[in-house]
């Protein structure tokens, strides 16, 4: 039997193709109308943030994160998270998403927020956002609203709707 050995790497320009490759055989063309993605639409992620997992040479999953605010508070929207469906469930979802928290930790974010299955993300210790403390500027599921703090108290007074941050003057990612 094979030994698996997954890695994660930073993303770059040339694994483009696989990963929206990648998303679209996981997601399908609905995954261009969800908010969270319209969110993100024309917002480049933080670039120092957006890993690939790469099993056996191969890469199978990717993870990006982008900056976002609410009122005055500035954290970062975790997806898209995609991993090839002949992998799922096997725990490179989870590890993509730990090593981002720990590199987000790093990097001076103070909390993340995303969209999802709360027993999927609480595995990654994630929590449900109390029902309309966060909103996003189109329909989301409340429930699926989930919040962590990188720093503790870092959502204490946050309260209002997400949105994609201005660019800063001469920031690039």
């Amino acid at each position: 039997m094979t030994e698996l050995k997954f890695e994660i790497r930073l993303e770059t320009p040339a694994d483009n193709e696989i990963i929206q490759n990648l998303h679209a055989l996981a997601f399908g063309p609905g995954r261009f109308v969800r908010t969270a993605s319209l969110m993100r639409e024309g917002v480049p992620p933080v670039a120092c943030l957006c890993h690939t997992g790469w099993l056996n040479g191969s890469l199978i999953a990717s993870i990006k994160l982008t900056r976002v605010v609410v009122g005055s508070s500035a954290g970062l929207l975790l997806g898209p998270i995609v991993v090839h469906p002949d992998f799922a469930s096997r725990g490179f979802g989870q590890n993509l998403i730990r090593n981002a928290i720990a590199e987000a930790r790093d990097a001076g974010f103070r909390w993340i927020i995303l969209v999802g299955d709360a027993p999927y993300y609480e595995k990654a210790g994630f929590t449900k956002s109390p029902r309309g403390k966060i909103t996003f500027p189109g329909p989301v599921d409340p429930d699926r609203v989930m919040v962590m703090e990188l720093e503790a108290g870092s959502l204490n007074g946050v309260t209002g709707q997400l949105l994609a941050p201005l660019p800063e003057p001469g920031r690039t990612e």
